[in-house]
């Protein structure tokens, strides 16, 4: 697998080809956003996750796969994660997505509210949605499996690798964020799950679960 992760603003996507399904990863803005796109092999309709910033960018990433956006999802709320939103869902006319909890403060009103156990489908893939409560009230990951493989799931800023998201600003709660992440990342998905965050690199479920306990006793 020649797939690393390791994107920089203004660079090329990184290409992650499975059997059923693609897994582009671009990072955008002074902020490395992380925008990942996946594409159903078999029919090519395609997902696009967190249209962050620099909608030209987004678009050229659509275009990579199959040039057709089907579904657009936001993990939350935040300002750096919904800057391209508006004008991406406008030029594809893509269906929008984001946690139920965290609609209202976006820019543009999703058609889709989400919940904890949704399923989103994309072609022949089907994405469970999991909602992870305390970086924002809303915030949503995405968890597809792959029938040939691992477990890959988008995090927004709830999971990252060495700990949880954010947790200092008001509103927010580390005790909310880590009793779900345990709870519907840490006790449900085996060690081999692939996880993609919001920003910055890559791990995998197994190389984080051995600290746990740290970032319990350090709160954050």
């Amino acid at each position: 697998m020649t797939y690393s992760g390791d994107v920089t603003p203004g660079g090329p996507s990184d290409v992650r080809e499975l059997g059923a399904a693609t897994i582009r990863k671009m990072s955008v803005s002074d902020m490395h956003n992380n925008v990942y796109l996946l594409t159903c092999t078999a029919t090519g309709r395609q997902l696009l996750v967190d249209a962050a910033d620099d909608a030209e960018r987004c678009l050229a990433l659509v275009a990579e796969g199959t040039g057709r956006l089907d579904h657009l999802v936001t993990t939350h709320q935040h300002w750096d994660h919904v800057r391209a939103l508006e004008e991406v869902a406008r030029a594809t006319g893509a269906r929008t997505y984001a946690g139920a909890e965290d609609a209202d403060a976006l820019p543009l009103a999703p058609d889709v509210r989400l919940v904890q156990g949704d399923t989103i489908t994309v072609g022949d893939l089907v994405l469970d949605v999991v909602h992870l409560r305390g970086h924002t009230p809303g915030s949503v990951a995405l968890s597809w499996r792959d029938p040939e493989g691992t477990t890959h799931l988008f995090t927004g800023d709830s999971l990252f690798p060495g700990g949880v998201g954010n947790t200092k600003q008001p509103g927010q709660s580390f005790d909310a964020l880590y009793g779900d992440v345990v709870e519907r990342v840490f006790d449900v998905y085996p060690d081999d799950t692939w996880f993609y965050p919001g920003h910055g690199g890559d791990s995998t479920v197994g190389a984080e679960r051995p600290h746990l306990p740290e970032w319990r006793e350090r709160g954050w």
